[in-house]
């Protein structure tokens, strides 16, 4: 850890979150990555989770949690999550479903912004929401962009599979019926920075009633272009 503020509690709990920036640790691994001594690493971790600045995985690890999201937006300093707003609420109003964004957090997928159906049936995604990485059009799209070579071990239970996410990649969305609730399907498209990372997910969803068994045939075209335009925000604001 550098010098610090002088406020010795706050800089071990700053030097958790920092640790936990790139991917979600054991408590072991948060020992490593903190040096700080494995009951104060605990404490400050749980302290944490209890104001939900800290989560965690489905693994049980600790990750970032949801609270972060929430302040992130407050503050208005995130380009994407400050245009997402208006862009999501279009995307309802075009496809008359509820619109979410999605971010990876590590073996889960957070909802960052979400735009709801104003009444009927509806699926309801709340803000901050964790979801499952091994099932729903969003997650595959999250995984998609990912390194090929990383796949195999990241689809373990995954309802889809690599041939599947090569399919996403190439046409630009993902469709799913049924695979992370029943009764609900959903279609995503991917959020890229300039250098074609993967940032984020733009979604519709809603009951298969009304979105059908094949909901992209109704909705990519329009969750594809609400995508792009956040992308290309990215791209205005030189955002990574």
């Amino acid at each position: 850890m550098d010098e610090g503020s002088g406020v010795g509690v706050l800089d071990k709990a700053a030097a958790v979150l920092s640790a936990l920036e790139t991917s979600p640790l054991t408590l072991a691994g948060l020992v490593t990555a903190t040096g700080l001594a494995r009951p104060t690493a605990h404490r400050l971790a749980v302290a944490l989770e209890h104001h939900r600045l800290v989560g965690r995985d489905l693994q049980g690890r600790f990750v970032l949690g949801t609270r972060l999201v929430e302040l992130a937006g407050a503050a208005a300093e995130d380009p994407l999550l400050t245009t997402a707003g208006p862009i999501l609420t279009r995307l309802r109003d075009i496809t008359g479903e509820s619109a979410q964004l999605f971010r990876r957090q590590g073996d889960i997928r957070i909802c960052a912004a979400a735009v709801e159906r104003p009444s009927g049936l509806r699926d309801t995604v709340p803000l901050g929401a964790q979801l499952s990485m091994t099932a729903g059009s969003a997650a595959q799209v999250l995984l998609a962009w990912e390194e090929p070579e990383r796949l195999p071990r990241m689809l373990d239970g995954a309802a889809f599979t690599v041939a599947g996410l090569q399919q996403v990649r190439r046409r630009g969305w993902a469709q799913s019926v049924a695979e992370r609730e029943p009764g609900v399907a959903s279609v995503s498209a991917p959020v890229l920075s300039p250098n074609g990372r993967i940032i984020a997910a733009v979604s519709v969803s809603g009951p298969i009633e009304r979105l059908t068994r094949q909901p992209g045939r109704l909705h990519a075209p329009a969750v594809m272009a609400a995508a792009e335009r956040l992308s290309e925000v990215l791209r205005r604001t030189g955002g990574e």
